[in-house]
């Protein structure tokens, strides 16, 4: 049965974004950085954020990037497994050199090669279906319907499994990202046996006093509250949806009884119309016109 809190949130972001998105946690996001690249940056100043705002990019929104030297990352974090983020962060890196052409106002029309910063893609993946570290791409969807056409396109994007006890190395390379995988990792198991507002609380009551993020989380508990039960309310519901069309044998039907679900979490604050468009395949746009 599906458990779902009835608390009207404000927060509609992810824990993820929140720790290693914020202005205030750029040591974080260095220390991140760090971890998947092997490097061994000092200044976290050096760390332009460039995470996309839906209300300027009309529903688009990435959950971190940030400009680092010549390097544009892009990052994104999954608790269900996504095959098509290749698409995605396609779309994703066509918005931010869009932005960053324009800031530094360079001329792509003229006679002189324009220098981009490189794209870095990736994924964490901290979902219960057991995924293993591989490499999303593009050409993976791509229809070719037994024809050898070759693309002009390709995009790879790094998937990385931070479950906690998964790659250790990446993990202990980063506390920050070691300790959030604790914390989801408790957060699962207390649920077991409470609703998720109950085992979040706990899971941070919980957390050991050495570690670096929990003052941030204590300081800021209403809105990691707020974000995890968005967060675990939405991979319920789309765990839901996915059982529902393997046991609908009619299409139509399955598609009505998802649109209708996902409606119903958007009127009672359970998931964002940003969210919702994502997991019907829509632009937000479409889905709030769907079936007007």
């Amino acid at each position: 049965m599906l458990r779902m809190s009835m608390i009207n949130k404000e927060h509609k972001d992810r824990l993820f974004c929140f720790l290693f998105g914020s202005e205030s946690n750029k040591e974080w996001t260095l220390s991140l950085y760090n971890a998947v690249n092997g490097t061994d940056h000092r200044d976290a100043d050096d760390i332009l954020f460039t995470t996309m705002d839906d209300a300027i990019y009309m529903g688009m929104k990435n959950d971190v990037s940030f400009n680092l030297f010549h390097v544009m990352n892009i990052y994104e974090q999954q608790s269900t497994y996504n095959p098509n983020m290749g698409v995605r962060q396609l779309m994703y890196a066509g918005k931010l050199y869009d932005k960053y052409i324009h800031r530094n106002k360079l001329n792509i029309y003229g006679k002189r090669i324009v220098k981009l910063p490189i794209p870095k893609l990736v994924v964490f993946y901290n979902g219960t279906e057991g995924k293993e570290d591989r490499i999303l791409k593009l050409s993976d969807a791509f229809e070719t319907k037994g024809q050898a056409v070759e693309s002009d396109i390709e995009v790879k994007v790094r998937m990385i499994n931070i479950n906690y006890g998964q790659n250790r190395k990446l993990l202990g390379a980063c506390r920050p990202l070691e300790e959030y995988a604790w914390l989801v990792k408790h957060i699962r198991e207390n649920h077991e046996d409470m609703d998720i507002e109950n085992a979040v609380d706990k899971a941070i009551d919980e957390m050991p006093a050495d570690y670096v993020i929990r003052p941030f989380l204590i300081g800021n508990r209403a809105e990691v509250k707020g974000m995890c039960i968005t967060e675990y309310n939405e991979a319920e519901t789309l765990q839901m949806i996915r059982e529902e069309g393997r046991e609908e044998g009619r299409e139509e039907g399955r598609e009505e009884e998802r649109m209708e679900l996902l409606s119903r979490m958007v009127r009672r604050g359970d998931m964002t119309v940003e969210r919702a468009a994502e997991y019907a395949g829509m632009t937000t746009e479409q889905f709030s016109n769907y079936g007007k």
